[in-house]
Protein backbone atom coordinates (compact mmCIF):
# COMPACT_ATOMS: atom_id res chain seq x y z
CA UNK A 1 0.00 0.00 0.00
CA UNK A 2 1.24 3.65 -0.98
CA UNK A 3 1.47 6.15 1.53
CA UNK A 4 -0.79 9.09 1.54
CA UNK A 5 0.87 11.84 0.16
CA UNK A 6 -0.24 15.68 2.06
CA UNK A 7 0.35 19.27 0.83
CA UNK A 8 2.02 21.05 3.67
CA UNK A 9 0.42 24.51 4.27
CA UNK A 10 1.24 27.53 6.33
CA UNK A 11 -0.57 28.95 9.50
CA UNK A 12 -3.03 30.55 6.81
CA UNK A 13 -3.75 27.39 5.07
CA UNK A 14 -1.71 28.34 1.86
CA UNK A 15 0.00 25.37 -0.07
CA UNK A 16 3.83 25.76 0.69
CA UNK A 17 4.85 23.78 -2.50
CA UNK A 18 6.21 20.73 0.32
CA UNK A 19 4.56 17.75 -0.07
CA UNK A 20 4.94 15.08 2.54
CA UNK A 21 3.17 11.89 3.74
CA UNK A 22 0.60 11.64 6.16
CA UNK A 23 3.17 10.09 9.54
CA UNK A 24 5.93 13.24 8.50
CA UNK A 25 3.13 15.92 8.51
CA UNK A 26 2.06 14.17 11.85
CA UNK A 27 5.12 13.76 13.34
CA UNK A 28 6.32 17.22 12.20
CA UNK A 29 3.67 18.70 13.70
CA UNK A 30 3.02 20.40 9.90
CA UNK A 31 -0.18 22.08 8.86
CA UNK A 32 -2.31 20.26 5.95
CA UNK A 33 -6.25 20.30 5.40
CA UNK A 34 -8.64 17.63 5.87
CA UNK A 35 -12.84 17.46 4.91
CA UNK A 36 -15.38 16.22 7.50
CA UNK A 37 -18.85 15.34 5.85
CA UNK A 38 -22.33 15.08 7.64
CA UNK A 39 -24.20 12.66 5.70
CA UNK A 40 -28.04 13.94 6.88
CA UNK A 41 -30.99 11.41 5.99
CA UNK A 42 -34.78 12.57 4.90
CA UNK A 43 -35.90 11.97 8.74
CA UNK A 44 -33.18 14.91 9.76
CA UNK A 45 -30.44 12.22 10.67
CA UNK A 46 -27.22 12.14 10.68
CA UNK A 47 -25.06 8.93 9.90
CA UNK A 48 -22.09 8.42 12.20
CA UNK A 49 -19.46 5.78 11.91
CA UNK A 50 -17.66 4.59 15.32
CA UNK A 51 -14.45 4.20 14.37
CA UNK A 52 -12.25 1.01 14.42
CA UNK A 53 -10.25 0.18 17.15
CA UNK A 54 -6.81 0.08 15.34
CA UNK A 55 -7.05 3.15 14.46
CA UNK A 56 -4.23 5.46 15.54
CA UNK A 57 -6.51 8.58 17.24
CA UNK A 58 -9.58 8.30 18.52
CA UNK A 59 -10.12 4.63 18.53
CA UNK A 60 -13.64 3.19 18.84
CA UNK A 61 -14.79 6.46 19.48
CA UNK A 62 -18.47 7.63 17.43
CA UNK A 63 -17.52 10.34 14.90
CA UNK A 64 -18.97 12.27 11.99
CA UNK A 65 -20.08 10.37 8.85
CA UNK A 66 -16.67 10.49 7.25
CA UNK A 67 -13.68 12.64 7.63
CA UNK A 68 -10.19 12.47 5.76
CA UNK A 69 -7.16 13.89 4.79
CA UNK A 70 -6.85 15.87 1.38
CA UNK A 71 -4.76 14.23 -0.64
CA UNK A 72 -1.38 15.62 -2.92
CA UNK A 73 -3.38 17.95 -5.66
CA UNK A 74 -6.51 16.94 -4.55
CA UNK A 75 -9.28 19.68 -3.70
CA UNK A 76 -11.64 19.42 -0.57
CA UNK A 77 -14.86 18.60 -2.59
CA UNK A 78 -12.87 15.89 -4.38
CA UNK A 79 -11.38 14.65 -1.17
CA UNK A 80 -14.78 14.26 -0.07
CA UNK A 81 -16.26 12.07 -2.43
CA UNK A 82 -13.23 9.88 -2.10
CA UNK A 83 -13.59 9.41 1.50
CA UNK A 84 -16.77 8.60 1.12
CA UNK A 85 -16.67 5.94 -0.81
CA UNK A 86 -13.51 4.41 0.66
CA UNK A 87 -14.72 4.91 4.37
CA UNK A 88 -19.24 4.43 3.78
CA UNK A 89 -19.89 3.32 0.02
CA UNK A 90 -23.45 3.61 -0.33
CA UNK A 91 -24.85 1.20 -2.52
CA UNK A 92 -27.94 3.44 -3.88
CA UNK A 93 -27.25 2.81 -7.58
CA UNK A 94 -25.25 5.73 -8.77
CA UNK A 95 -22.39 7.39 -7.72
CA UNK A 96 -22.29 10.60 -5.22
CA UNK A 97 -22.04 14.09 -7.30
CA UNK A 98 -19.92 17.00 -5.69
CA UNK A 99 -22.88 19.15 -6.82
CA UNK A 100 -24.69 17.85 -4.18
CA UNK A 101 -22.31 18.19 -1.32
CA UNK A 102 -23.33 21.91 1.14
CA UNK A 103 -20.07 23.50 1.84
CA UNK A 104 -20.89 25.09 5.32
CA UNK A 105 -17.63 26.43 6.94
CA UNK A 106 -13.49 26.06 7.65
CA UNK A 107 -11.98 25.74 10.67
CA UNK A 108 -8.62 25.11 12.25
CA UNK A 109 -7.71 22.47 14.74
CA UNK A 110 -4.73 21.95 17.19
CA UNK A 111 -4.50 18.95 19.01
CA UNK A 112 -1.37 17.08 20.45
CA UNK A 113 -2.11 13.17 20.70
CA UNK A 114 1.51 12.30 21.01
CA UNK A 115 5.15 13.41 21.09
CA UNK A 116 4.85 12.10 16.98
CA UNK A 117 1.70 12.98 16.37
CA UNK A 118 0.77 16.13 16.19
CA UNK A 119 -2.56 17.40 14.72
CA UNK A 120 -2.38 20.71 12.56
CA UNK A 121 -5.25 20.69 10.59
CA UNK A 122 -7.91 23.11 8.17
CA UNK A 123 -10.97 21.18 8.37
CA UNK A 124 -13.84 21.52 5.38
CA UNK A 125 -17.16 20.64 6.34
CA UNK A 126 -19.85 19.76 3.95
CA UNK A 127 -23.23 18.38 4.27
CA UNK A 128 -24.30 15.78 2.00
CA UNK A 129 -28.56 15.72 2.24
CA UNK A 130 -29.46 12.61 0.85
CA UNK A 131 -33.02 10.84 0.68
CA UNK A 132 -33.48 6.56 1.04
CA UNK A 133 -30.16 5.97 3.05
CA UNK A 134 -30.76 2.38 4.55
CA UNK A 135 -28.09 1.43 6.96
CA UNK A 136 -28.72 -2.36 5.26
CA UNK A 137 -27.16 -0.90 2.05
CA UNK A 138 -24.36 0.69 3.18
CA UNK A 139 -20.87 -0.76 3.11
CA UNK A 140 -18.37 -0.17 5.69
CA UNK A 141 -14.58 -0.31 5.34
CA UNK A 142 -13.90 -2.89 7.89
CA UNK A 143 -10.49 -1.27 8.56
CA UNK A 144 -11.97 1.97 9.01
CA UNK A 145 -15.21 1.67 10.34
CA UNK A 146 -16.16 -0.40 13.50
CA UNK A 147 -20.14 0.27 13.11
CA UNK A 148 -22.30 2.71 11.19
CA UNK A 149 -25.91 4.29 13.03
CA UNK A 150 -28.47 7.22 12.16
CA UNK A 151 -28.85 9.46 15.48
CA UNK A 152 -31.34 12.63 16.04
CA UNK A 153 -30.29 16.01 16.80
CA UNK A 154 -30.99 14.82 20.45
CA UNK A 155 -29.05 11.26 20.76
CA UNK A 156 -26.35 13.95 19.17
CA UNK A 157 -26.25 16.36 22.00
CA UNK A 158 -26.42 13.61 24.49
CA UNK A 159 -23.63 12.07 22.51
CA UNK A 160 -21.64 15.28 22.91
CA UNK A 161 -22.39 15.42 26.47
CA UNK A 162 -20.98 11.72 27.43
CA UNK A 163 -17.89 12.40 25.66
CA UNK A 164 -18.85 8.82 23.06
CA UNK A 165 -18.31 11.14 20.53
CA UNK A 166 -15.21 12.73 18.72
CA UNK A 167 -14.71 16.48 19.49
CA UNK A 168 -14.97 18.33 16.83
CA UNK A 169 -17.46 21.31 18.64
CA UNK A 170 -17.59 23.83 15.90
CA UNK A 171 -19.03 20.91 13.35
CA UNK A 172 -21.18 19.77 15.63
CA UNK A 173 -22.44 23.34 16.50
CA UNK A 174 -23.10 23.96 12.71
CA UNK A 175 -24.48 20.54 12.03
CA UNK A 176 -27.14 21.40 14.74
CA UNK A 177 -27.87 24.57 14.03
CA UNK A 178 -28.25 23.19 10.52
CA UNK A 179 -30.67 20.51 11.23
CA UNK A 180 -32.76 22.74 13.49
CA UNK A 181 -33.49 24.42 10.54
CA UNK A 182 -35.25 21.68 8.79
Amino acid sequence: MSKEMIDVLDENGVRTGEVLSRDDVHKKGLWHRAIAVAIVNEKNEVLLQQRADTKDKNAGMWDISVAGHISNGQDALSAASREINEEVSVNLGYNVDIKEFRYMFSHRKQQVFSEDFIENQFYDFFILRKNGIKIENIKMQESEVKAIKFVDINELTKMREEKTIVERDPIYDCLIEYLHRY
